[in-house]
């Protein structure tokens, strides 16, 4: 009798006694890589549900859009007194006065009212995008950051600016940092 397979058909036959043992085999497999995957499962959710957690600690829902000068920036009047305000991931400078999809204008507004320390001229680009919060804010109902790189002649290592499109708060100038007269 011809065996097909190269003798194997046998062993998926459910009455062969060692079609028995690799089923039983199988099944042992398979309940031990659920385990094994059921750890790391618990890690990724723990950890994806913590990391939008909300850090944000400046957040003012009644805070007021600046006034715009002729030139279309903020009016800015304070620096910080805050060593974080800007720098730091949980103090960013809170931009969300208008819907997010119109907000970037607001990044324009910011950083065109400042100068440097001198009244220097500053330069910024956005290098990065980080830590997600809840936000109710957002269809989503969650936001991120934006990381802005600042320079301005002088300067010997940019600054990194902390910025959030989805919530308000007070709008001041970071420590270090001039206001545009």
């Amino acid at each position: 009798m011809a065996r097909g397979l190269h003798g194997y058909d046998n062993l998926l036959n459910p009455c062969n006694p060692r079609s028995l043992k690799i089923t039983n085999f199988a099944l042992q497999l398979t309940t031990a890589m659920k385990k094994y995957l059921f750890l790391p499962f618990l890690v990724l959710a723990v950890t994806a549900c913590t990391s939008t957690r909300n850090t944000i600690k400046n957040i003012d829902d009644n805070a007021v859009m600046p006034a715009l000068t002729k030139e279309k920036t903020f009016v800015i009047t304070e620096v910080s007194s805050d060593k974080n305000y800007g720098f730091d991931q949980d103090y960013p400078i809170n931009l969300g006065f208008m819907p997010y999809q119109s907000a970037e204008i607001n990044v324009k507004r910011y950083f065109g009212a400042l100068s440097g320390p001198n009244g220097e001229k500053l330069t910024y680009n956005k290098v990065d995008s980080c830590c997600p919060f809840p936000s109710k804010r957002t269809d989503m109902g969650a936001g991120i950051l934006d990381i802005y790189e600042v320079k301005w002649d002088g300067l010997t290592e940019p600054k990194r600016i902390y910025i959030n499109l989805y919530e308000k708060g007070k709008i001041l100038a970071p420590i270090g940092f001039g206001i545009k007269k």
